[in-house]
């Protein structure tokens, strides 16, 4: 079969503007179909990972926006004496934008130790002494960092807050590369933030044995006499409600990133069938020549295999270039979906393209193979 390689790439470099076209257009379409998967990637790592499930949200309850959540910060001891927890991190989160945004800012204030001992944050650059010893010092995702173009020793303003920037961190969890750290004391003592001794919501961590859905109970009970009521959930769980509309939203989207799968399947096709049509002499020819007709259903395959990948996979290419330069992320009410390259987004792209190229040309490679040669001979 390869020694019909050069014949397959002249047939296509034949009408190289159609051909150009058609990849383009593929290319295009595998763009955005990769684009939309990434998205539906983030949601899954944020809501269905082992820290998700693992990890209890102490909320108070019937609260949305984190800006209405006010929990007092004195609830963490009591929450630490349930059985199964192993640690509690209060936390006080700031965002610019509690509706759907794809440059949300995101502050989360928690004390610098346990921030450490709970996360696994990893400098890029500056140094965890400096966001100690500075109540009004930051360390950024890298995911911000790159929107916003913020490197370590910038000062970073927005609203009434104003932050001198420790270190860039990246995370093993990628949606946290979306969020910056401060203490807790700065955003609680900020200026019109009015929160001194409150918080927006308790990260509680269990142990190995413990039952998150028991635990999660059993820190609302305890927690039922005090003067604020709360809502414990499973982090995925309340990261899930947080997003319900951008979750309906990206389930809408999985049906675009089909429809783009159809559009390079039509489109392919197309070029495919116009192909074997402006040549069904020439198939004959080969035929009367002694290859066989399977031999010419193979080199059609070949010919729109050849073509939706030369556009597919620089499609995939640009796509995971985009999402690993662009910092992009879209979140609501605190909580942020990463949009990151993978290798499982990469394969599914490649695999998707070979598929649809090898479906689309079916068609017409059987009408090629099947045509009569007498008949044929006699096209003008």
């Amino acid at each position: 079969m390869f020694r019909f390689a050069p014949y397959v790439i002249k047939s296509l470099w034949r009408h190289r503007m159609r051909s150009v076209l058609t990849a383009s257009g593929t290319a295009v379409a595998i763009f955005v179909f990769c684009c939309v998967m990434s998205v539906q990637e983030g949601l899954e790592r944020l809501t269905s990972d082992e820290d998700a499930q693992r990890t209890l949200i102490v909320f108070q309850e019937n609260r949305f926006c984190p800006t209405s959540s006010r929990l007092p910060e004195d609830y963490a001891p009591r929450i630490k004496k349930v059985p199964g927890v192993k640690d509690v991190m209060p936390v006080q989160v700031w965002t610019n934008n509690c509706r759907a945004s794809l440059d949300i800012v995101v502050f989360n204030g928690t004390p610098p130790r346990k921030l450490q001992q709970a996360r696994d944050l990893k400098l890029i650059s500056g140094n965890w002494s400096e966001f100690e010893d500075r109540r009004d010092a930051a360390v950024v995702g890298r995911n911000v960092a790159i929107r916003r173009g913020l490197k370590t020793g910038d000062q970073f303003s927005i609203g009434d807050l104003s932050v001198k920037i420790a270190g860039v961190f990246s995370s093993s969890i990628p949606a946290e590369e979306n969020l910056i750290f401060t203490s807790l004391e700065f955003l609680q003592y900020t200026r019109g933030l009015d929160a001194a001794g409150l918080v927006t919501l308790h990260e509680v961590s269990l142990t190995a044995t413990a039952d998150p859905d028991a635990v999660a109970s059993a820190i609302d009970a305890a927690l039922r006499a005090g003067p604020v009521a709360t809502t414990t959930r499973r982090k995925g769980a309340f990261q899930t409600s947080t997003l319900s509309d951008l979750v309906d939203l990206i389930g809408f989207a999985h049906w675009l990133g089909y429809a783009c799968v159809g559009l390079v399947l039509a489109l392919v096709t197309t070029t495919s069938l116009m192909s074997v049509q402006d040549r069904i002499k020439e198939h004959a020819v080969l035929q009367t020549l002694g290859v066989r007709p399977a031999r010419v259903f193979r080199l059609v395959i070949a010919e729109g295999l050849l073509l939706c990948n030369a556009g597919g996979i620089f499609g995939v290419a640009l796509a995971l270039a985009m999402l690993s330069w662009s910092g992009l992320a879209v979140g609501a009410e605190g909580v942020t979906i990463a949009f990151r390259p993978s290798i499982h987004l990469a394969i599914s792209g490649a695999t998707v393209t070979a598929i649809v190229g090898i479906v689309a040309s079916v068609l017409p490679a059987l009408q090629a193979a099947r045509t009569p040669i007498v008949a044929s001979l006699r096209e003008v």
